[in-house]
C-alpha cells in the first residue's frame, strides 16, 4: 500500500513537472481520484498528503486541491562551481505571508461583475477610487497630493519615461545625479535625450551644480532621487530640498522626482514635490511596496503638466492595465499595502544589519532602511575584476559603471542589492564577498 500511494504521487508529480498540470490547476476530488486510479479513498488521501508534503499542491478549505506555483530554487552555491547564483543585482523584496494577503484581494476580482469592470480599458487618469487611494498612500506630514493630479502608468519606470517625454524634446538635455538609476540611462537613450551629470555630495544633488549646468547649456528638466538614492542610499534633508526647490524656481526647470523607494523612510522629510509643487512631477509605484508582477506606476503632475504627461502615457502605451489598477486599488483600500510596507521596512533594517556585520571594516555606505549598499572596493581591486571574481563564487553584483553618467572616471565600487536572497543566504554571500575583497585580485585563481 505504501508503494501504491507513492507510485500514484510520483505519477502526479511527473505530470506537474512536464507541465501537463500547471500552477493553479485544480485536482479532482479525492473520491474522483480514487475511482479514476482504482484505489481506496484512504489511499487517495495519502497521495494528496504526499503531494502537499513535497510542496507540489495546496489544499483550500471548501475549494479543493490546487497545483502550487514552482517553489524557490535550492540555496545557491557560494563556492565554485557556481551552477546557481545569489542575486545581489536586482532588488525584489518579498515579505512572509504577502501572497496570502494579496490573494484575498484578488479573490474580490473573481466576481463576474467586478471582473468585467476590471477588464475594461483604463485611461491614464484611472478611476476616482484609484486616484483617492493613491493620494492617501502618498500623503506625508507636510504634503498631501490632489487626487486629480494622479496619473497611472504600468510601472514606475513608465511613469518616469512619460514625465521625461512630456518635459523634454528629442535632442534635449536632462540633468541627473552623477551616479543615477541605470534604467533612466536607457530611457533617455530611447527618447533621444542627453543626460548631464551634476555634482553631488553626501546628501545628494547640489543646487548650485544644477544652476551652473543650466547656465552653461540649457537643460530641459532634471531627474532626482531625494530619498534613498539608488545606488548610494542617501537621503536629502529638509534644508537641501528647500534649496533645490529654490533652484528649480530660479531656473524655471521641472524636476522628475523618483520616490519609488521613499516608503522605506517614514522619517524622511516631505517629498521635493511639497517644496515646489508647481515644478515637480513625482513618480512612484507599487513594484517595491507590493510585487513587480502585478503593479501600477503613478505620476503626480502639477496642473500645467497633467495633459502633456497624460498624452505621453497614452502615446507611449504606458498607461496602467485595468486589472492591475483594480487589484492595486483594492490592496491600497483594504490595508494590505500598509501591512506589507511595514514588513518591508522591518526587513530592510534587518538586512542592513546583516550587511553591516558581514562587511564590517570595509568602505561601505548606505542610508538607514535602504535595500542598497554602496561598496568602495579596497585597492587594488577594480569593479570589473571584482564582479567577475564574485560571479565565480555564484554571486552577482552590479559594477559602478552601470550608474555612471558621462565620460567621468568610474569608481572602483559595486552596488549590493540586499532584498532578494533569503537572509541567511545573504549573510553567507556577503561574508564570502568580504573574504574575497580582503584576499585581493592577485590571489584569486582564474577560471
Amino acid at each position: 500500500m505504501v508503494r501504491d500511494f507513492r507510485r500514484a504521487a510520483d505519477a502526479v508529480a511527473a505530470q506537474i513537472a512536464a507541465g501537463r498540470l500547471r500552477p493553479g490547476d485544480r485536482l479532482p476530488t479525492q473520491r474522483a481520484f480514487a475511482r479514476r486510479h482504482g484505489i481506496a479513498e484512504s489511499t487517495a488521501s495519502r497521495v494528496y498528503a504526499e503531494l502537499a508534503r513535497r510542496g507540489l499542491v495546496t489544499g483550500e478549505v471548501g475549494r479543493g486541491t490546487f497545483v502550487r506555483a514552482a517553489g524557490p530554487a535550492a540555496d545557491p552555491a557560494l563556492a565554485e562551481p557556481a551552477a546557481a547564483r545569489v542575486d545581489l543585482e536586482l532588488n525584489y523584496p518579498v515579505s512572509a505571508g504577502q501572497s496570502e494577503l494579496l490573494a484575498a484581494g484578488l479573490a474580490r476580482l473573481a466576481r463576474p461583475d467586478v471582473l468585467a469592470a476590471a477588464l475594461r480599458p483604463s485611461g491614464a487618469a484611472g478611476t476616482p477610487a484609484a486616484r483617492a487611494a493613491v493620494a492617501g498612500l502618498l500623503a506625508r506630514p507636510g504634503w498631501s497630493p490632489d487626487p486629480d493630479a494622479v496619473l497611472f502608468a504600468g510601472n514606475g519606470r513608465q511613469a518616469i519615461a512619460a514625465a521625461l517625454a512630456a518635459l523634454v524634446r528629442p535632442g534635449g538635455r536632462v540633468g541627473v545625479e552623477a551616479l543615477t538609476y541605470p534604467v533612466v540611462k536607457a530611457v533617455a537613450a530611447r527618447l533621444g535625450i542627453t543626460l548631464v551629470p551634476l555634482e553631488c555630495d553626501g546628501e545628494g544633488l547640489l543646487p548650485g551644480a544644477l544652476a551652473a549646468a543650466h547656465r552653461a547649456s540649457p537643460l530641459g528638466a532634471v531627474y532626482v532621487q531625494p530619498t534613498l538614492h539608488n545606488p548610494l542610499g542617501t537621503t536629502m534633508q529638509d534644508r537641501r530640498r528647500a534649496e533645490l526647490a529654490a533652484a528649480l524656481r530660479e531656473t524655471r526647470l521641472t524636476a522628475v522626482e523618483d520616490a519609488v523607494w521613499s516608503f522605506l523612510r517614514e522619517d524622511a522629510p516631505p517629498p521635493l514635490a511639497a517644496y515646489a509643487p508647481e515644478r515637480v512631477v513625482l513618480a512612484d509605484s507599487t513594484s517595491k511596496r507590493l510585487a513587480p508582477g502585478l503593479t501600477v506606476g503613478f505620476a503626480v503632475a502639477p496642473p500645467g503638466l497633467r495633459a502633456p504627461v497624460s498624452a505621453a502615457l497614452r502615446s507611449g502605451g504606458w498607461a496602467a492595465a485595468g486589472y492591475a489598477l483594480a487589484a492595486v486599488t483594492g490592496w491600497l483600500s483594504d490595508g494590505s499595502a500598509t501591512t506589507i510596507a511595514a514588513a518591508r521596512r522591518s526587513d530592510a533594517r534587518h538586512r542592513q544589519q546583516i550587511a553591516a556585520d558581514a562587511l564590517a571594516g570595509l568602505a561601505t555606505g548606505s542610508g538607514p532602511g535602504s535595500y542598497f549598499c554602496w561598496w568602495e572596493l579596497p585597492a587594488p581591486w577594480r569593479a570589473d575584476t571584482f564582479v567577475a571574481a564574485a560571479a565565480r563564487h555564484g554571486i552577482a553584483v552590479t559594477p559602478a559603471a552601470s550608474f555612471v553618467v558621462g565620460p567621468h572616471r568610474t569608481p572602483a565600487a559595486v552596488r549590493l542589492g540586499l532584498a532578494s536572497p533569503p537572509p541567511e543566504v545573504l549573510r553567507r554571500a556577503l561574508t564570502t564577498l568580504a573574504d574575497l575583497a580582503r584576499t585581493g585580485p592577485d590571489d584569486v585563481a582564474p577560471e
